[in-house]
């Protein structure tokens, strides 16, 4: 039981991390009705840029997550004004093929800015690990989970309440409409690129001081992917649901089954649950059934 736990709690604080990256994929596709694949990219560079201050300008960690956070929200702003919004009236697989596009781009980017080598965070939160009823838990793990908790609750009520989450609920639910009572169309694709960078980066640093970072870390934004199609590709609850429950089952899959198999099946798992999903409930668990999949 000891060791379910130990799985569970992983999962839980991964899960937590895949569902606030993918509220980067559901802000942009419920905006523009377009999926983000170099979603995964937006996701590695926030942990080498806040890495980099604090291990060659020995910048302190919050301020250097602080400067990370508004280099992720201008590298959003810039994605939208010189990518996405000459598109705007494109064909939405235009818009797809473009992100394919920049996902190359940022990652070649990346490999020849700081290599293909995994660097570590220096220590950032305490190293002793606890000990709660035989469960060993890591700081950083419970840091992580109390990170994202925090802004998930932060990003719902912003969502709810402020004028900009106003607008961008509008602009998702009828453009024309939303367009016709002043809200404009072009400031919310701006704000939910900029928002959806920021998130990416949040993310990435957590992962970073989890895991490290090494560009291999792109490899996120495909995990994330089936996030999303669980939750239903334009729904926030269903991205935070559907982050914690991959990360539940992707983490025991990796406890129970590897070692029967070898290994590589929690690689995997996330994959054969969106096969499962796209075959029974094709719209995902909190998804509006008329949404088009690409």
């Amino acid at each position: 039981m000891i060791f379910f736990f130990q799985m569970l709690i992983n999962g839980i604080v991964v899960g937590s991390i895949y569902g606030l990256v993918a509220l980067g994929f559901v802000l942009i596709y419920r905006a523009s009705g377009a999926l983000n694949l170099a979603n995964g990219e937006f996701v590695i560079f926030g942990p080498y840029i806040c890495l980099m201050l604090m291990t060659a300008l020995k910048v302190p960690f919050l301020v250097a997550l602080l400067i990370t956070l508004i280099f992720s929200a201008i590298l959003g702003l810039a994605v939208e004004r010189i990518v996405v919004r000459p598109l705007q009236n494109a064909p939405v697989i235009s818009v797809i093929m473009a992100t394919i596009g920049l996902s190359s781009l940022l990652a070649g980017a990346v490999h020849m800015i700081w290599g293909h080598s995994t660097k570590t965070f220096p220590p950032v939160f305490p190293q002793t690990p606890l000990n709660i009823g035989g469960i060993i838990v890591t700081p950083v793990y419970l840091w992580s989970f109390i990170v994202v908790l925090v802004l998930l609750i932060i990003f719902s009520i912003f969502f709810k309440y402020s004028k900009i989450g106003l607008a961008i609920r509008a602009v998702a639910d009828d453009q024309q409409a939303a367009s016709s009572m002043g809200i404009s169309v072009k400031f919310v694709y701006a704000a939910t690129w900029t928002i959806a960078a920021i998130v990416a980066a949040i993310g990435g640093v957590l992962i970073g001081n989890i895991n490290g970072v090494n560009p291999t870390m792109a490899s996120i934004g495909l995990t994330v992917l089936p996030v999303v199609i669980l939750g239903g590709l334009d729904s926030v609850i269903g991205a935070i649901i559907g982050g914690f429950t991959i990360g539940i089952l992707q983490n025991m899959a990796g406890g129970y089954l590897d070692p029967l198999v070898g290994g590589g099946l929690k690689d995997v798992v996330p994959f054969i649950i969106v096969l499962l999903i796209l075959m029974l409930r094709p719209h995902g668990l909190f998804g509006s059934r008329g949404i088009e999949r690409v």
